[in-house]
C-alpha cells in the first residue's frame, strides 16, 4: 500500500495516524474471498485531497480511480466522500460521483440531515471528538476506511483489503464504483454474531449464516419459500461481539443488492445508487435500535384497539359471513376486537367499491355500526392497482385527470395486471398522489366508516412481465372474474413486450428469488418512470413505503385519528408509518417456527407492530397446530388469524380444544394490554421492539444468541411456545434469574440453563423475570371493555441479590394522533418497589395523571412475587388496610396478594408492608 501519496497534498499528523490505524485493523486477518468477488475489478481508488470541517465534525475527500476495468460496466471517477460524525454514537459515510447526481433514497420518504456539498478548509477541532464512541480512519492508496470503537480500539468495519502474507494477494476487491455496480467489503472477526438483513424467511434461525448470500429485492413470493428475497428490503444489520458489545450498520440504498456473509468478510454487491453508510455505536442491542430509528423514523403509534385479537379470511363470501363469525366468537367466549375483509368485498376487485349484491354498502355500514356499538372494529384491504377495464369508475377517472400513474418508457400510462384485470399503478412519489388518494379514501369512508386499511400486493405485484403491455376487451372474458375457489385471475391475459434494456437485465445479476430472474419479473418493469423521471429500477424497493406514507396522511386527514395501516411491502423507515405482517405463510409446524424469527427481525428493523397469519394462510391447518399457534400468536404484537380462499375454515371456535387454548392465551394477552400498549409508547420514543430476541435483555449470555423459537415481550416477559407436534413439554432456555409463570405464579430459578417445562395441550409457558412490575387489567372480550376494568400490579422480586423492581404504565384514549405524555390527554406512571426480608414498599410516581383521573381508573390489586414471609402489616398511603381478607399469603409460591385497594391510577401512592415471623394478622 503506497504511502508516498501522503506528500501529494497537505495532510496533518492525524491523517497519517488514520492510515496506520486501518493497517493495524486489517493486519490480523488472512485473505478471504467472496464467490461473487473473485473477478478482479481493478486496484480501487486513491485519495487525492482532504478538507476538514472547521467544527471538527468530519471531512470531505476526493477519490480517483487507480485502474479502469470494464467488468460490470465502466468505472465512475472521480468520487466524493463525505464523513460526518452526526453524533457521538453515529458516523455517516457518503460516497458518490463527484460530478453527476445519482439516485438516492428521497429525503421526503426518509427525512435526514442533508449531505454537505461544500467542506470548509481548516484544522480539526480536537475537542469536538472527546465524547465520540466511534472513530473513522482510512488508507490513502488503495483507498479504504475503518470504523473503530474508541473505548476498546476494536475494529468494527474495515474496507481495506487484507494482504495474504504468503501470496501477497488481496483478500477481496478494493471498493468498486460503477453506474450499475457498487462493491465494498468489510472484514469480520470469528467471534461475532450478526442479525438482520431482510426480508426473508429463515429456517436456520435468527443469526446470519456464514457463506450465505442475502438478496434484497421486494418480491411477491410466498413467505413459506425460504431463503429468498421477500416483500421488503432492509440493508441493516446488528453485530454482537464477545461480551455483548453491539453495533449496527445501515447502507441506505434502495437499489437491488446481494449481501454476502462469508467466513471472515461481508460484501455488498449493489446494482445502483450510492454508498450511504451509517454506523451506530450501540453498545447494546436496544441502543443500536434507538440510534437506527432516530435516523430513519421512530415507529408510529398504533391505536389501542389494534392490540386486541383480529380475524380475517380470504373467502368470506358476503356480509352475513362476517356477522356469523363475530357472533360465534362471542358465543364461544373468545376475545375479538376486529373483523377483516380481504378482496371478497369489492365489486369486480376494484378499489374503493363494494359488491352491490354480496356486500351491499348499506348493509356493510349497518354491520360496522353494530361493531362500533360493541367496541369492535372493521378493517379492509386495498391493492395499489387501479382497474382500467370498466367505464364510469371515478377513482380511475380522477387519477387520469391528475395524471398520477406510472409511465412506461414511451410516456404512456404503464399497464399491468392484478386481481381486477388490467390496471394502472399510482405513482406514490408524485406530489399529487396524496391529494388524489386522500379523496378516494374520504369518499370510501363516507360509504362505510372503516377503522383501518390493509395495503397489500405493493411490491408491486404484477401478474404479467413486460415493459409495455396492451389488452383487447374481448380477452377480459377469459379472465374469469369469478368468486369462490377460482383464483385463476393470476394468469396474465395482456400482450406484453419483455424488457431487454440494461435495467431489466443489468450487468450484475442479483440472486433474485434464487434464480437470477429478470428484475421486472412479475412486477413493474424496470424502465417504468416515476415522477421527475426516477426509474423503477432505482425506486422499486420503495413502492410499499411510499404507499404507506400517502395512506397514513390520507387517514390522518380523513379520520382525524391515529391511523392503523398494515402493509406487506416495507423498507427502512416503514415503521414510522405502518404495521406489517409476514405475508403468505403456510399451515405447517415449520411456518409456525419461522414466524418467531420473522417477527423478531421486523422489530429490529424498526417495525414493532408485526404478526404472522395465525394457524397458517395457505393449506389446511390441523386442530393441534391451530391450538399451539393460537397460543403463540396471542403474544405477537399484531395478533390475527387469517386463511386463504379454498382452505378449510380455521376460526378458533371450530374446535373445542382450540377454543380452550384461545380463551386461556388470549385471556392473558388481554390482561396484559396495558403493558403491550406501554411498550408501544416506549417504541415511539426509542424504537424498542415490542417482541425481542432473548439477547436484547441478555446480550452477554452467549447462549441467547442461539435461541430462535422463544422470545421476549418487552424486556422481561419470556414466551416459550410448543413448536413441534405431539409435544407436551418445552425444552426451554431460561436466562439467569428468577422467572414466574404468569398463569399460576410458579417460579423457575436459573443460572442460565435449559429446563424441561410442562406444556399441556391447552397451555403455553409465559414467564416474567425478576425486577419487573407489570400493570394488568381484567380479561374481557374486547379491548374497549378491558379499558374500563380495575388495574392489578404484578411485582416480581428475585432472590436476596435482586430485591428491587420497576415498571411503567402509559394510558390515553387510544386514538389521538400523537402518543405523548401530556397533561389532560394521558397518564404516565412509573413504579418502583424494594424488598428486604421483613419489609418492603411499592411506590407509584405520576408524571402526568389527568386522563386516568377523568376516567376513574383505579388500582384494586397488587401481587408481590418473591416475598419470603407473610406481611403482618400493610399500609396504603400511611393508612393500614381495612380488613384481614384483603391480604392473602401463599407460602408455596412466596406470593402476597393485596386486594380491595381503591388507589387512583392518576395519583402518587405508596404501599408499605412489614413481616414478623411470630406475629400473625390477628395480632396486629
Amino acid at each position: 500500500m503506497k504511502r508516498s501519496t501522503l506528500a501529494a497534498f497537505r495532510m496533518n499528523a492525524k491523517i497519517f495516524s488514520a492510515v496506520v490505524m486501518v493497517l493495524a485493523c486489517c493486519s490480523s486477518l488472512a485473505a478471504a474471498r467472496s464467490p461473487k468477488a473473485l473477478k478482479s475489478l481493478g486496484q480501487g481508488h486513491r485519495m487525492t485531497s482532504v478538507y476538514n470541517f472547521e467544527d471538527g465534525t468530519g471531512f470531505v475527500a476526493d477519490l480517483e480511480l487507480i485502474k479502469r476495468t470494464e467488468i460490470y460496466g465502466p468505472d465512475i471517477s472521480p468520487l466524493r466522500m463525505v464523513v460526518r460524525y452526526d453524533s457521538d454514537d453515529q458516523v455517516h459515510v457518503h460516497i458518490t460521483d463527484s460530478t453527476q447526481t445519482r439516485w438516492e433514497v428521497p429525503q421526503d420518504l426518509i427525512p435526514r440531515p442533508a449531505v454537505p456539498t461544500l467542506a470548509l478548509k481548516g484544522e480539526s477541532n480536537a475537542a469536538a471528538s472527546n465524547g465520540r464512541q466511534l472513530e473513522l480512519s482510512y488508507t490513502v492508496e488503495p483507498f479504504g476506511f475503518a470504523i473503530t470503537r474508541t473505548s476498546t480500539g476494536e475494529c468494527l468495519f474495515n474496507s481495506t483489503p487484507p494482504i495474504d502474507s504468503k501470496t501477497g494477494e488481496a483478500g477481496f476487491n478494493s471498493m468498486v464504483f460503477k453506474d450499475q455496480y457498487l462493491e465494498i467489503s468489510t472484514q469480520l472477526p470469528q467471534n461475532n454474531s450478526m442479525f438482520g438483513i431482510g426480508e426473508s424467511t429463515r429456517p436456520d434461525g435468527l443469526r446470519l449464516m456464514r457463506n450465505r448470500t442475502y438478496t434484497l429485492w421486494a418480491t411477491d413470493m410466498a413467505a413459506y419459500t425460504v431463503d429468498v428475497d421477500l416483500y421488503g428490503a432492509y440493508p441493516f444489520h446488528m453485530d454482537i461481539r464477545e461480551g455483548g458489545a453491539t453495533h449496527g450498520v445501515l447502507l441506505l440504498n434502495s437499489n437491488g443488492m446481494d449481501i454476502y456473509v462469508g467466513e471472515d468478510l461481508l460484501t455488498y454487491h449493489v446494482i445502483g445508487g450510492v454508498l450511504d453508510f451509517y454506523f451506530f455505536a450501540g453498545p447494546s442491542p436496544l441502543a443500536v435500535v434507538d440510534q437506527y430509528t432516530k435516523l430513519v423514523g421512530r415507529p408510529t403509534p398504533m391505536p389501542y384497539w389494534s392490540f386486541g385479537f383480529h380475524q380475517c379470511r380470504w373467502g368470506y363470501e358476503n356480509i352475513d359471513d362476517l356477522r356469523y363469525v363475530v357472533d360465534n366468537y362471542k358465543k364461544a367466549n373468545i376475545p375479538l376486537d376486529t373483523i377483516w375483509n380481504d378482496i371478497d368485498y369489492m365489486d369486480a376487485y376494484k378499489d374503493f367499491t363494494f359488491d352491490p349484491i354480496r356486500y351491499d354498502e348499506n348493509k356493510v355500514r349497518e354491520f360496522v355500526e353494530e361493531l362500533h356499538a360493541n367496541g369492535q372494529q372493521y378493517v379492509l384491504i386495498l391493492d395499489p392497482g387501479i382497474s382500467v377495464a370498466y367505464k364510469n369508475y371515478s377513482t380511475l377517472e380522477r387519477g387520469l385527470k391528475d395524471d398520477i400513474f406510472l409511465k412506461n418508457e414511451f410516456g404512456n400510462n404503464y399497464l399491468a395486471q392484478v386481481w381486477p384485470g388490467p390496471v394502472f399503478f399510482p405513482d406514490f412519489l408524485h406530489p399529487k398522489a396524496t391529494s388524489w388518494w386522500t379523496t378516494e379514501v374520504a369518499d370510501f369512508f363516507k360509504k362505510v366508516p372503516f377503522d383501518g386499511l390493509w395495503i397489500d400486493m405493493n411490491e408491486a405485484s404484477n401478474f404479467c412481465t413486460g415493459s409495455a403491455c396492451s389488452f383487447e376487451t374481448s380477452s377480459l372474458g377469459t379472465l374469469g372474474m369469478l368468486r369462490g375457489n377460482d383464483s385463476s385471475n393470476d394468469q396474465c391475459i395482456l400482450r406484453c413486450v419483455n424488457g431487454t434494456s440494461r435495467f431489466d437485465n443489468p450487468p450484475y445479476k442479483i440472486d433474485h428469488v434464487g434464480t437470477y430472474n429478470n428484475l421486472g419479473d412479475k412486477t413493474i418493469a424496470m424502465t417504468v418512470k416515476h415522477y421527475n423521471g426516477a426509474l423503477e429500477y432505482d425506486a422499486h424497493n420503495l413502492y410499499g413505503l411510499s404507499e404507506s406514507i400517502v395512506t397514513q396522511k390520507a387517514l390522518q386527514t380523513v379520520t382525524k385519528q391515529r391511523p392503523f395501516i398494515l402493509s406487506r411491502s416495507t423498507f427502512v423507515g416503514s415503521g414510522a408509518h405502518t404495521a406489517h405482517w409476514t405475508g403468505d405463510n403456510k399451515a405447517t409446524w415449520e411456518d409456525l417456527k419461522y414466524s418467531v424469527v420473522s417477527i423478531i427481525n421486523s422489530g429490529m428493523f424498526g417495525v414493532p407492530m408485526v404478526g404472522a397469519d395465525i394457524c397458517g394462510f395457505a393449506g389446511n391447518t390441523t386442530e393441534e397446530l391451530c391450538s399451539r399457534w393460537m397460543q403463540m400468536g396471542a403474544f405477537y404484537p399484531f395478533s390475527r388469524n387469517h386463511a386463504a380462499i379454498g382452505t378449510d375454515s380455521q376460526e378458533p371456535y371450530l374446535w373445542e380444544s382450540v377454543a380452550v387454548s384461545s380463551r386461556k392465551a388470549l385471556g392473558l394477552r388481554y390482561r396484559l394490554l396495558p403493558h403491550l400498549y406501554t411498550l408501544m409508547f416506549e417504541a415511539t420514543k426509542s424504537g424498542a421492539p415490542i417482541v425481542r430476541a432473548l439477547f436484547f435483555s441478555f446480550p452477554d449470555d452467549l447462549e441467547t444468541l442461539t435461541i430462535n423459537h422463544q422470545f421476549l415481550v418487552g424486556n422481561n416477559i419470556m414466551v416459550s411456545p410448543v413448536v413441534y407436534p405431539g409435544h407436551t413439554t418445552v425444552n426451554a432456555y431460561v436466562p439467569k434469574g428468577t422467572w414466574y409463570n404468569l398463569f399460576d405464579f410458579s417460579k423457575v430459578t436459573s443460572k442460565g440453563e435449559r429446563f424441561v417445562l410442562s406444556a399441556p395441550a391447552d397451555s403455553i409457558n409465559v414467564h416474567v423475570h425478576e425486577g419487573q412490575i407489570l400493570p394488568m387489567q381484567e380479561a374481557r372480550l374486547t379491548s374497549a371493555e378491558v379499558k374500563k376494568t380495575p388495574f392489578t400490579l404484578i411485582v416480581a422480586f428475585g432472590d436476596a441479590s435482586f430485591a428491587s423492581a420497576s415498571g411503567k404504565l402509559f394510558v390515553d384514549n387510544g386514538v389521538d394522533l400523537e402518543m405523548e405524555v401530556r397533561d389532560g390527554s394521558s397518564t404516565f406512571v412509573q413504579y418502583f418497589a424494594e424488598r428486604s426480608l421483613q419489609s418492603g414498599s411499592l411506590v407509584g410516581r405520576v408524571i402526568s395523571g389527568d386522563y386516568a383521573l377523568e376516567q376513574g381508573l383505579v388500582l384494586h390489586n397488587v401481587r408481590l412475587l418473591g416475598v419470603a414471609m407473610s406481611p403482618s402489616k400493610v399500609f396504603v398511603n400511611g393508612q393500614p388496610i381495612a380488613a384481614a381478607e384483603q391480604l392473602k399469603y401463599d407460602a408455596n409460591l412466596a406470593s402476597v396478594e393485596i386486594t380491595g385497594l381503591n388507589v387512583a391510577v392518576g395519583k402518587d401512592f405508596e404501599i408499605k408492608w412489614e413481616s414478623q415471623e411470630s406475629v400473625g394478622w390477628a395480632s396486629q
